[in-house]
């Protein structure tokens, strides 16, 4: 039973509400990914279908705020719609109504769920600056706002909430009440209050009636009832500006104008017409013009609602008329093609002006004029802010032009479900425009939909007269004309196989042509578009099977476009006059064809002396996935779903090599990195195979994705490959070492994705969103740390936002370094560091990461310097320069001469470098004390910290040091260090310079007779024999080694020559001799990964080497099985 009464919490102020325990939940927290950082997200003017507010700033402009999600945008209409503000901080959650106050903007939030409470928001200037009280045990979204007078009050599903406008403290709630049986909320829509009615507000019901309440009192005044029990409840209530008269429409399409005074209804419109669409929006014209025969009377009223797309224009000023239509208003693609469902959020006349604004579910804000000097009563476009109305499937950067480099990576292409081709600009966002496809709007007047016709054909849409959705796009800007270009004049997407006479590219010639080609799901054309004129472009591709488009391509010339369609042909353009130049395979004239009809089946086949590929063969069988033109237009490389990668010649026509990967995979798209002739592939295996073009031949092979790869790309240098899958992973491979060094795991699938040229952006478009995200590139600013990652280290990324809160730009990026990330990078780096040479195994003999260069010169220093010798000595000064100081007592350098004492640090900066160098001289060296040390140690002696120095001295300090051993006891510890750091099996090729050096200078000590320190001199022997005994036991080890590698290289080849020396490839007689075994202590590790192909040993041609024939990763474990763990760098070839 519900209460009939209305319940009042109070009619004063209630009590501050307790505070509320902050639920916790134990679900793993969003964070950045480690190499791309969210930046921020392009393309959002009006997505949701929260109804956008607006607020006169003076006599002359406004500005329209927009709901965005967790933000709001807010636009002047002074320069035409330009983004003035963007609200910070975001919403906790995403925001369900607002409204314009002053200067300020309040926008409700959250409510939506159980655990999720809503709030309120007051934001000034883009910036959070109050926030309004919320009462307990509210559960409910606030679906409309209202401020007037001293309350702002709030709709609710069944409450009513009310705050004072001056401290935002709670008031009271008011409960509407419910008739026995009535299912469904209480308050169906329609919020408004009347001016002249103090502290009065109407609501909307459920069951068709209209409540007027006191919110001071908490009050129900009255109720107004429904004229009609079918007519259902309340969608929307609007003051006309006629005082005391409301519009009030229901849910069968009727509008009542109503008198509240005298409850009696004035006028009903579009009563029992049959029409059943919602009205959600109500306005009036309010600048006393539009209406009446003449047109300057007052009385025009605007409807909408969001189960179309039209705005309906009535004339009230006798009895009420439908005076035109503006259709196509907003007009989202229909659910069916992945849209959106619903039409126009808002429709709004500004005050006493004779301009109206509309907001749609399209992604779209409109403004529209009527002109004073027609006697149409429809509106035209004024301004329009809008983005894409679908899911973006398709995203690129725009490449480099010859003639603009300062645009490369600002401007972005892409393309949508909604049949759109949009150019944004990162830089400035009123730059970004859609890509016009003429005259669609002309179109549909002659089609009766656009215009004052009230009677059209409810089956055709407006979204029906734009091209098919795009499904893959080529660019190249060489031959554009730029943003400067003139519009020219003709057609657009004419099919010159079907026009008659010649084409005339002397237009074209002067001011450049087509820039862009697309093809389009289910149509059998490939279109062309200008950039630079931001509009459709001349000519329409005819497939010349007739099927559809699959795959498009420009050459790098940016002259000539490639077409490949579903049922495997290959079609060359010339975009400059629109003329088929090329079919691949190219088809056979006449005396080719007679030729091929007359030679015998058997020679046909290829040989050695003929073709692999004859005219006019080669061709796909399946559809045509990828296309690409290498830059300097001499080969054609194509890729299809019958799993074969075919490499074509540019000119002529003729298939000249394939590779052939079926029917273990079929390739389902291609990206190609031009400086270093890289060409990846996406399989329907989920895995990323890569080739090299020159060598045509398979270089690496990436797993790793778990659904099917919806788009991937090269890194800007090459050296990544970036993937989206279906599984909501981005992941990140590093080709020299084909390691997963990255992947973070998003909201919902990544459709698109695109690197900037510059290496600044990576751009993503998601299948639940409209918009376009940007990630920051952090490697360009900060050291990132690209280990292989596993399958757990998979991070739940944050997305970028409208706002760009929780992101960072590229200038934050560069310097964000704080203390935790440090610690927690070094800690990752800790635990999968590369093992040291300590820990490595004592078999292993390593050699120093000293350059090569530094300890060949130490090694030949004295020849260096002989012919590096001056011709003449210097000559001395005459008067040495007057600001180099004297040498005097009260110095520092002078104390520590006179003293005998190391100055400090500060002290020998503090002089000037001529006098530095007297000072050190004459300071004990750090060579000679580390030496000193290692000489005192008696068990366990570490020559680390003495060599490591030695080591990072240039040649000539390595060589003073070695020079400058004063007594018999240094050059025996000298000695003695070599030794253990050769038994150690460390720095090989140093200890080697060292004792050649060594021996050089003091070799005269050895041989030399001294009965004064004949024991020092004999210590120093037995060192010297100790390290040369060390070296023949390690030199005999290498030559073991090296001979054993050579034994099985040389057994092996043996055995090839067995196989295939004069033996024919047919012939069955001759049986191979069997491989020669390994040690049985060897592990036998020869079986291929499951990501390389499948192994189809062939007998090659004579001369031929088998070796070389086998699958690389093959070879590798035939290596490792023949050498063991010893690691050995060879290169085998085998001669025939």
């Amino acid at each position: 039973m519900t209460d009939d009464h209305p319940h009042i919490n109070g009619g004063q102020a209630a009590a501050s509400p307790a505070k509320r325990l902050k639920v916790s939940h134990h679900t793993p927290q969003p964070r950045p990914s480690r190499i791309f950082t969210p930046f921020r997200t392009l393309g959002l003017v009006s997505p949701t279908p929260v109804p956008f507010t607006s607020i006169p700033l003076g006599k002359t402009t406004f500005q329209i705020t927009t709901s965005v999600g967790q933000c709001l945008h807010t636009y002047g209409l002074r320069r035409g719609l330009n983004l003035v503000f963007i609200t910070r901080p975001q919403t906790p959650a995403t925001i369900t109504t607002t409204v314009a106050w002053k200067d300020r903007v309040l926008a409700a939030w959250g409510g939506e769920g159980a655990i999720q409470e809503p709030g309120i928001w007051v934001f000034q200037r883009g910036r959070k600056c109050a926030e309004l009280e919320v009462p307990d045990r509210l559960n409910e979204p606030i679906r409309e706002l209202v401020v007037f007078g001293s309350w702002i009050v709030g709709r609710c599903l069944n409450r009513i909430e009310v705050w004072k406008s001056a401290s935002y403290e709670h008031y009271t709630t008011i409960t509407p009440s419910v008739p026995s049986g009535f299912t469904g909320s209480a308050l169906s829509g329609g919020f408004c209050n009347v001016p002249t009615f103090l502290n009065k507000i109407l609501v909307g019901k459920g069951d068709g009636s209209v409540d007027i309440w006191n919110v001071s009192t908490g009050k129900l005044v009255y109720t107004i009832l429904s004229p009609d029990l079918s007519s259902g409840p309340v969608t929307a209530i609007q003051p006309t500006p006629v005082v005391s008269l409301v519009a009030i429409a229901r849910t069968d399409g009727s509008i009542t104008i109503h008198n509240i005074q005298t409850d009696r209804a004035i006028l009903k419109l579009n009563a029992r017409s049959g029409r059943t669409t919602n009205i959600t929006s109500i306005s009036f014209r309010t600048d006393g013009h539009g209406a009446g025969e003449d047109g300057q009377e007052s009385g025009i009223m605007a409807t909408t609602g969001t189960g179309g797309s039209d705005v309906t224009i009535w004339d009230l000023s006798n009895g009420g008329k439908v005076v035109g239509v503006l259709h196509g208003a907003h007009n989202p693609p229909s659910s069916v093609h992945g849209g959106v469902s619903g039409g126009i959020s808002k429709v709004e006349f500004l005050p006493g002006q004779d301009v109206m604004v509309t907001s749609g579910l399209d992604n779209a804000l409109k403004s529209w004029i009527f002109d004073a000097n027609t006697l149409s009563a429809v509106p035209r476009i004024l301004h329009s802010r809008s983005g894409h109305a679908a899911p973006v499937t398709r995203l690129s950067f725009l490449p480099t032009s010859s003639e603009d480099a300062d645009a490369t990576g600002k401007w972005l292409l892409s393309a949508g479900r909604d049949r759109s081709l949009w150019g944004w600009s990162i830089r400035k966002d009123g730059q970004s425009a859609e890509l016009s496809q003429g005259a669609v709007r002309k179109k549909a007047k002659k089609l009766g939909l656009v215009g004052t016709g009230l009677e059209i054909d409810s089956s055709i849409c407006l979204d029906d007269l734009k091209a098919p959705e795009i499904t893959c796009f080529a660019c190249s800007l060489n031959r554009d004309g730029g943003m400067g270009a003139a519009p020219g004049a003709g057609g657009i997407w004419t099919n010159v196989a079907s026009k008659k006479g010649t084409s005339d590219a002397s237009e074209s010639g002067m001011a450049g042509w087509e820039s862009i080609v697309t093809s389009h799901r289910g149509d059998k054309y490939a279109r062309t578009w200008f950039w630079g004129r931001k509009r459709a472009g001349r000519w329409a591709f005819e497939t010349t099977d007739g099927t559809e488009v699959t795959s498009v391509a420009i050459s790098s010339c940016g002259t000539f476009a490639l077409v490949g369609s579903a049922g495997g042909s290959i079609s060359m353009f010339n975009l400059q006059s629109g003329i088929l130049r090329q079919r691949f395979p190219a088809p056979l004239n006449p005396a080719q064809a007679k030729k091929l009809q007359l030679q015998p089946s058997d020679e046909r086949l290829p040989s050695a002396t003929t073709p692999r590929f004859e005219p006019g063969h080669g061709r796909h069988r399946k559809a045509v996935t990828g296309l690409l033109v290498d830059p300097l237009n001499r080969t054609i490389v194509s890729c299809g779903m019958d799993g074969k990668i075919k490499f074509w010649d540019f000119h002529s026509g003729l298939l000249q090599n394939e590779i052939d990967w079926s029917p273990m995979t079929a390739i389902t798209g291609v990206q190609y990195y031009k400086p270093s002739d890289l060409v990846a592939f996406s399989c329907d295996d989920l895995s990323i195979r890569v080739i090299d073009l020159e060598t045509k031949k398979l270089v690496r092979e990436l797993w790793g994705c778990l659904g099917q790869i919806n788009d991937f790309c090269f890194s800007n240098e090459g050296r990544w490959i970036l993937a989206a899958s279906m599984d909501s992973v981005i992941r990140v491979w590093d080709l020299p070492t084909a390691h997963l060094i990255n992947a973070f795991q998003v909201e919902s699938p990544c459709t698109a994705l695109a690197f900037s040229e510059t290496g600044e952006y990576l751009a993503t478009a998601h299948a639940d969103s409209v918009g376009i995200n940007l990630w920051n590139n952090r490697t360009l600013f900060t050291h990132v740390p690209t280990r292989k990652i596993g399958d757990d280290e998979i991070i739940q990324a944050i997305l970028p936002t409208s706002s760009g809160e929780g992101g960072q730009s590229l200038l934050y990026t560069a310097f964000d370094e704080t203390d935790r990330d440090i610690a927690e990078e070094e800690d990752v780096l800790i635990e999968h560091a590369p093992p040291d040479a300590n820990t490595l195994s004592n078999d292993l003999l390593t050699l120093s990461l000293v350059p090569k260069a530094r300890w060949q010169t130490l090694l030949h220093l004295s020849t260096i310097k002989a012919r590096n010798k001056p011709m003449e000595p210097p000559k001395a000064p005459e008067k040495a320069p007057f600001f180099l100081p004297s040498l005097t007592n009260g110095t520092p350098e002078a104390k520590a001469l006179t003293n005998g004492t190391s100055p400090s640090s500060k002290e020998v900066d503090s002089v000037s470098r001529v006098s530095r160098p007297f000072i050190l001289s004459s300071t004990k060296s750090e060579f000679t004390a580390l030496l000193g040390t290692f000489a005192t140690q008696q068990q366990d002696r570490d020559p680390e910290p003495l060599l490591n120095h030695l080591s990072t001295l240039a040649p000539s300090a390595a060589d003073s040091a070695i020079r400058t051993l004063a007594n018999l006891d240094e050059m025996t510890a000298f000695v003695r260090a070599l030794t253990v750091r050769l038994d150690q099996k460390r720095d090989y090729e140093l200890v080697q310079t060292w004792m050649s050096v060594f021996l050089r200078c003091h070799g005269g000590v050895l041989v030399g007779q001294d009965d004064e320190h004949e024991g020092g001199i004999e210590a120093l022997r037995q060192a010297l024999r100790d390290w040369r005994q060390e070296q023949g036991r390690e030199s005999k080890r290498l030559d073991e080694l090296v001979g054993y590698c050579s034994g099985v290289a040389g057994c092996f080849r043996k055995w090839l020559h067995g196989v295939f020396s004069g033996a024919a490839p047919n012939d069955k007689k001759t049986e191979p001799p069997g491989l020669p075994c390994l040690p049985a202590q060897r592990k036998h590790i020869i079986t291929p990964r499951p990501s390389c192909e499948e192994v189809i040993i062939e007998f090659p041609k004579p001369n031929g080497a088998f070796f070389e024939l086998l699958p690389r990763e093959l070879r590798d474990q035939i290596y490792i099985a023949a050498f063991g763990q010893r690691i050995v760098h060879i290169d085998l070839q085998f001669a025939s």
